[in-house]
């Protein structure tokens, strides 16, 4: 399956633009992302974490409404079905009377065929504005490919990724909001989590300045595309400083990669579970 993974820099509200203006704007490149995707023949498009609203947790949090939250799903679901391609976007979404990060998956037809809530908040900002997740990562079979779904943090937790690889994900889709700070994440992490838990991970980030309450951060691009043994498959410029021009790239992910991985080296098939927790109550 050919997928596309989405870098751009988010509009944020702030300075006499609403929380609503930034999400037209943010939908509208969304939707001009998804245009680029579907002339390449992608069947999957894959979007940062909280490209929606922005990600500035502290900003967006007295704007919050359920308003805008469905005003977000009304326009991937329009995103969707305008380009007849399957899209993973993040959004904030309340569950009773907190607010956690999401994922979701819309299908062409504009139907939701998945919401995952982070279940790693990073940092005092996230943590203060969020609540964690405690559900386990969805998967959902699109064209031949089991895709399960992660949030940026989460994938840095090889239990996450092992969580998803043994619910028979091939590809592990995840919207992300990293900072140019954290390159060891893209240059070691995401290689190691694929290679051994075997899935290929798509990893969408922006690239951009956005605001936080210690003071502006600058998201780091680098959005990649790493096989299930671990190769780089396509990745997306880093940047540093300043803003970026919307950037796709992509990729082929296959269910058969996956199987040859797994064929080669059997990490999965050769887990011991019952071991590792004779271990853990020795302790």
């Amino acid at each position: 399956m050919r997928i596309s993974v989405m870098q751009a820099t988010a509009s944020v509200p702030g300075g006499g633009v609403p929380l609503e203006a930034a999400v037209a704007e943010n939908l509208a490149c969304i939707d001009r992302a998804a245009g680029q995707a579907a002339a390449e023949g992608a069947s999957l498009l894959i979007t940062p974490e909280l490209f929606t609203t922005g990600y500035s947790p502290a900003t967006i949090a007295p704007h919050l409404t359920d308003t805008v939250v469905r005003r977000i799903d009304d326009g991937a679901a329009d995103i969707a079905r305008a380009h007849g391609l399957h899209l993973v976007y993040s959004a904030p979404r309340r569950a009773a009377d907190a607010w956690g990060i999401t994922a979701g998956i819309v299908a062409p037809s504009g139907e939701r065929l998945a919401t995952y809530t982070k279940v790693h908040l990073f940092g005092g900002e996230e943590q203060e504005v969020f609540t964690a997740g405690t559900a386990a990562p969805p998967v959902v079979r699109i064209d031949g490919l089991n895709v399960g779904l992660l949030i940026c943090y989460d994938v840095e937790f090889p239990e996450s990724v092992r969580a998803s690889a043994e619910a028979g994900a091939d590809l592990i889709a995840v919207p992300t909001a990293l900072t140019a700070e954290f390159t060891e994440v893209q240059d070691i992490l995401l290689p190691a989590r694929a290679l051994e838990s075997q899935v290929a991970i798509a990893y969408a980030n922006h690239a951009g300045p956005a605001p936080s309450l210690e003071g502006p951060i600058q998201l780091g691009g680098g959005s990649l595309v790493v096989g299930p043994t671990g190769t780089l498959v396509a990745s997306a410029a880093r940047h540093e400083a300043g803003p970026s021009e919307l950037t796709l790239i992509t990729a082929e992910v296959s269910a058969e990669d996956a199987a040859a991985a797994r064929a080669r080296v059997p990490y999965l098939r050769e887990r011991r579970p019952v071991v590792y927790r004779e271990w853990a109550a020795d302790r």
